[in-house]
């Protein structure tokens, strides 16, 4: 998949989003939507790395330790 399908998939999930509330305004929608993408891209690549957490780190660009505290955070 593409950066460009990537960019799409997200603008369109986004506008059906904005659609849903119907003029209401959002409330930390930047947090919802790190939360959206963070959890299903570490346990992605936490799959594909065979659960080696520096082989992780290294394909995400992060810390080791940074990524071991995202892990707890989402229960992973």
């Amino acid at each position: 998949m593409s950066k460009e399908k990537i960019d799409a998939c997200i603008r369109e999930s986004l506008a059906a989003y904005f659609k849903d509330l119907d003029g209401v305004a959002p409330h930390n929608l930047y947090e919802m939507m790190l939360a959206c993408f963070e959890r299903p891209l570490l346990d992605a690549v936490m799959t594909q790395a065979a659960g080696n957490q520096s082989k992780a780190a290294q394909w995400l660009g992060v810390n080791r330790n940074t990524l071991r505290k995202k892990l707890t955070e989402y229960s992973l």
